[in-house]
Order: C-alpha cells, then structure tokens, then sequence
C-alpha cells in the first residue's frame, strides 16, 4: 500500500511539473494558437484521418494497404480506448479556472489516458510504415498534439504519456497481427531500390 501511496506521490509530481513548465508558454499567443490548433484537428482523429485519405490517394497498391488498416485502426482504437480503458478509470481533469483563449470541447470521459494521444501514436505508428521520408513527420505532428492536451489543461502529463504508450503498443500490435501482404512486398521492394 505504502509503494501505491508512493508511486501517487510521483505521478502526481510529474503533473504538476509538467503543468508548470507548460504554464509559461501559456498566454503565449504563437504557443496557444500552435497548441489549440493542434488538439482541435486532433478531435475525433480528423487530422489522422485527412492523412489516411492522403496516403490511400498515392494510388500504390502498398499505400492503399497501409491506409486501409490505418483507417481501421483508427476506429478500433477510439472504440477500445473510450469505451474500454477510459471507462476503467475515473480520472478528474486538470483544474482550469478562467477562460481558454481558443473555443475548445470538454470532453465528459475519464482523463486517464489521453484519446488523442492514443489516436496520435497509433497513426503516427501505422502511417509511417513503408513511409520513411514522412515517417518524422507523423511522429512530430503526433508529439504536438498530444503535447496540447497539457497546454490546454484537458490532460495532466501521466495521461498524455499513458496515452503515448498504449497508442505506439496498439500500433505495433496492429502492425504484427495485420502485415504487409506478400503480394505487395515485390513493389516495396522495387520503391526502395529506385530510391538508391
């Protein structure tokens, strides 16, 4: 009991640190508007989405594979993560008094884990896939906007962080139980080599 008591002590020091941290970028008006815009096309996984639909218009039989399952993942994440893992935890939201600068939606679920984290990492793990030139990108683009959920005060950090683990966990597992079919592997093949 007294190692639980501890390991609230920690989690609760992270937040808090983190919050700080984020509290001086706060009012900062090229920081709220980078970080509002960020967790605004994070709502719903719409920027995922967006990226899916870009990646499956490449028109390659490889590309379409990659953004078929990246769409199903997409909807089977949310659906686990919101209708499952949230509902486990009861998790308050991060205090915030006064007005956000930005209209933002508050969420009624649990704050443990982050949705948009989870949907940021788990489509940044997926999109990526046979994708190395815009693989930082997705990565980068995922890391903005999971990180606004702190700036925005709908997350304490341990959920954000929560939410980055589950999200890279159910991409990698999506990776593993639905890979590159064997039909497609002689195209990849021959993209890679055309890059050299």
């Amino acid at each position: 009991m007294a190692s639980l008591w501890s390991l609230r002590e920690r989690i609760a020091e992270l937040d808090a640190r983190a919050d700080a941290a984020f509290d001086r970028l706060r009012g900062n008006p090229v920081a709220d508007r980078v970080f509002y815009s960020a967790s605004a096309i994070g709502e719903n996984s719409k920027v995922w989405m967006v990226l899916t639909v870009l990646r499956w218009l490449r028109g390659r039989p490889t590309d379409r594979f990659f953004a078929k399952r990246a769409w199903v993942a997409i909807f089977a994440e949310s659906a686990i993560v919101n209708l499952g893992i949230k509902s486990m935890f009861r998790r308050s939201r991060p205090d915030h008094s006064g007005d956000h600068p930005f209209p933002l939606r508050e969420p009624w679920t649990s704050s443990f884990p982050s949705g948009h984290a989870t949907a940021a990492f788990c489509s940044a793990t997926l999109l990526s896939e046979g994708d190395p030139v815009l693989a930082p990108a997705y990565f980068a683009l995922a890391g903005v906007v999971a990180a606004s959920r702190i700036h925005v005060k709908m997350h304490h950090a341990s959920d954000v962080l929560g939410g980055v683990a589950i999200g890279l966990a159910f991409g990698w597992l999506v990776r593993k139980i639905a890979p590159l079919p064997e039909s497609h592997r002689g195209e990849r093949s021959r993209d890679r080599a055309r890059r050299r």
